[in-house]
C-alpha cells in the first residue's frame, strides 16, 4: 500500500485532466502549490550520479562517438559534481537556471548554446554584465551545465527528430531514421494549424498555398541549413518542408521559385526553438529510463522573438 502523502497525491491529481498532470509533474508545479514539502521525497535513488557518469553513458550509446570536434562540452561546472537533479531544455535562460535551483536541480543540460554564439565562445564577454548574470548565478549556486546537441543528434535514431515526431503526434508515420513521414491528407492550412496545436506556437511562417493537398512530408527540424534543405526536397521530391528556420534568401525562394514554375510545394517555418524542444524532452525520457530515482524535470523556454 502506497504511503498517506502518495495517496493523498494521487488523490489530488485526479482532479487534473491528464495533460495538465503531465504539466504539473514536468514543471515541479506540485512543490510550487505545496502539494509537496520536498519535490525530491518521491525519488528513492537507488544510485548517486555524477555529472561525468551521466555524459559517458550518454556517450556511449552514441555511434563512433565520443567525437574528436565538438560543442557537447561543459560549459559551468564538474564532471565530478553529484548530481541532486537534472533539468533539460532548448536554452539555458535565467528563468530557466532560477527554476533549476528552487527545484534543487543542479544539473541543466540545454540543447543550444548558452552564452550567444554556436562556439559558446566568452573570451570577449568576461566583462559583460549579462554573461556575468548568467555565469554568476550558476557558479553560486553549484550549478553544472552540459550541452548536449551533437551527442543527441547523432544517436542511432536521432533524439531530436523521434522527440518532435512524438510531440506532434505522428508516430505511427514515422520510420525510425527516415526524414520523410506519410501523414493522413490535409492541406497546407490544416497542416499549419494541426502544427501550432501541439507544438504550442501562436504563429509560424510558411511559402505555399495554404490550399495545396499535402501527405507526404519532409521534417527536418531546427537549422540544418539551404544547401541540406535543398538538397532533400530535389531527393525526396515531398509536399512539405517543415523545418526549424531557413535563410530567406536560401530555401524560401527556392520554394516560391518552384511555385513559380508549376511545383505543387510547401515550407513551413515553425521557428527554430519549438522545433526541436522535443529533443530535449527525448533527454528527459532517456534518463529517466537509464537513471533511475534521478530527479528529472524538462522546462521548455520557450522563444525570445515574440509575435506581435
Amino acid at each position: 500500500m502506497k504511503p498517506t502523502r502518495l495517496r493523498a497525491i494521487d488523490e489530488s491529481m485526479k482532479n487534473y485532466s491528464p495533460d495538465r498532470r503531465d504539466f504539473l509533474i514536468k514543471s515541479g508545479a506540485l512543490f510550487g502549490a505545496g502539494l509537496l514539502t520536498n519535490p525530491f521525497s518521491l525519488f528513492a535513488s537507488e544510485k548517486s550520479w555524477t555529472v561525468g557518469e551521466i555524459m559517458d553513458t550518454f556517450i556511449s550509446q552514441v555511434p563512433n562517438a565520443p567525437f574528436e570536434q565538438t560543442v557537447d562540452t561543459i560549459k559551468v561546472g564538474s564532471r565530478d559534481t553529484v548530481v541532486t537533479g537534472v533539468v533539460t531544455t532548448m536554452f539555458t535562460t535565467l528563468e530557466i537556471i532560477k527554476k533549476a535551483i528552487e527545484l534543487k536541480a543542479n544539473l541543466i543540460i540545454p540543447h543550444e548554446p548558452t552564452f550567444f554564439s554556436g562556439q559558446d565562445e566568452t573570451d570577449y564577454l568576461q566583462e559583460d554584465p549579462v554573461f556575468r548574470a548568467k555565469y554568476d548565478l550558476m557558479e553560486k549556486n553549484g550549478i553544472t551545465l552540459w550541452r548536449n546537441h551533437d551527442y543527441v543528434h547523432r544517436m542511432k535514431d536521432d533524439g531530436v527528430r523521434v522527440g518532435v515526431v512524438g510531440d506532434l503526434d505522428w508516430n505511427e508515420y514515422y520510420t525510425p531514421g527516415s526524414r520523410i513521414l506519410t501523414i493522413p491528407k490535409t492541406d497546407l492550412r490544416g497542416l499549419i494549424n494541426h502544427i501550432k496545436t501541439k507544438l504550442g506556437v501562436p504563429a509560424m511562417r510558411y511559402v505555399g498555398d495554404l490550399n495545396q493537398s499535402c501527405s507526404k512530408v519532409l521534417l527536418l527540424p531546427g537549422a540544418v541549413g539551404g544547401r541540406l534543405q535543398i538538397t532533400q526536397i530535389m531527393e525526396h521530391r515531398p509536399d512539405v518542408l517543415v523545418c526549424g528556420e531557413s535563410n530567406e534568401w536560401e530555401t524560401p525562394e527556392y520554394v516560391r521559385a518552384a511555385n513559380e514554375i508549376g511545383m505543387k510545394l510547401s515550407m513551413i517555418e515553425i521557428g527554430h526553438s519549438a522545433s526541436e524542444e522535443g529533443g530535449s524532452e527525448f533527454v528527459k525520457n532517456w534518463l529517466n529510463q537509464y537513471m533511475p530515482g534521478l530527479p528529472v524535470f524538462h522546462i521548455p523556454s520557450g522563444n525570445s522573438l515574440q509575435v506581435f
